[in-house]
């Protein structure tokens, strides 16, 4: 009983470390590991400024990576290679480290923001999670023959007259608000590490997509419980306990 005030924590997080893992395929399959960097540091920014401004910090976190996503397709799709979502990285970063260096009240946010704070999560933010969840599932499962399709042949829309364009966007938008979402709990490196790294490994121990993707929530979750164990019990900020976990089992899979 004297635990009971984790359980909604946990919880939260393990719903997370099921939707990032599973996101993340998509995200690797095409090659965009980069613009989920650079959607947790826009998250991160956006809930700074909106604190600043007196609004929630989740809502202005949200915000801000749905515009990101949004603009990673609409403004800045003119851009080479890996240029926009890296542009959008370093403005983040730079907005973040300096609303925190010259703003105290920015400052203790913007630890949690960057370090996790799990342990804090409320049943709102499970509430979200769970909801997030439920998007995740009906988008990825609608969207993933789509999405691969468009991978292997791009031109397979052109040929037959429809939009490309609202899938793309959509996946990116879809992409960002997830990645927001599990910034303002697990941190903006826990988040990522849970996006990367657990693909990153199926993709090299995966027969086929079907279990690359079981693969990758599998590995997610143990590395999810086993960091959640270790940040509790030497009480230590839990990114950085989930990124180390996550790197131990790269090594030791990889």
């Amino acid at each position: 009983m004297a635990f009971d005030w984790l359980t909604t924590p946990f919880l939260c997080g393990l719903l997370l470390a099921v939707i990032l893992p599973w996101l993340g395929c998509y995200l690797r399959l095409r090659d965009e590991w980069l613009a989920a960097l650079a959607y947790a540091h826009v998250a991160a920014a956006g809930a700074l400024l909106a604190s600043l401004a007196g609004v929630p910090p989740t809502a202005g976190g949200l915000a801000a990576a749905a515009m990101a996503g949004w603009g990673k397709h609409r403004v800045v799709k003119r851009l080479s290679g890996h240029a926009a979502p890296a542009l959008m990285w370093l403005a983040a970063w730079a907005t973040s480290v300096l609303l925190v260096a010259n703003l105290p009240m920015a400052e203790r946010l913007g630890h949690a923001l960057f370090d996790g704070q799990l342990f804090f999560a409320d049943g709102r933010m499970l509430g979200m999670a769970a909801l997030a969840l439920a998007i995740a599932t009906f988008s990825l499962r609608r969207g993933s023959r789509p999405l691969l399709l468009a991978h292997v042949y791009p031109d397979f829309s052109r040929l037959r007259g429809e939009p490309a364009w609202a899938l793309q966007a959509g996946f990116d938008v879809l992409a960002a608000l997830l990645l927001a979402l599990a910034t303002l709990s697990l941190g903006v490196m826990g988040a990522f590490a849970l996006i990367y790294i657990p693909p990153w490994l199926a993709f090299r121990r995966g027969r086929n997509w079907s279990q690359g993707i079981r693969l990758a929530i599998l590995i997610g979750g143990a590395a999810y419980v086993l960091a959640f164990a270790l940040a509790l019990a030497f009480d230590q900020p839990f990114g950085p306990v989930l990124v180390l976990v996550l790197l131990l089992f790269g090594v030791a899979l990889a």
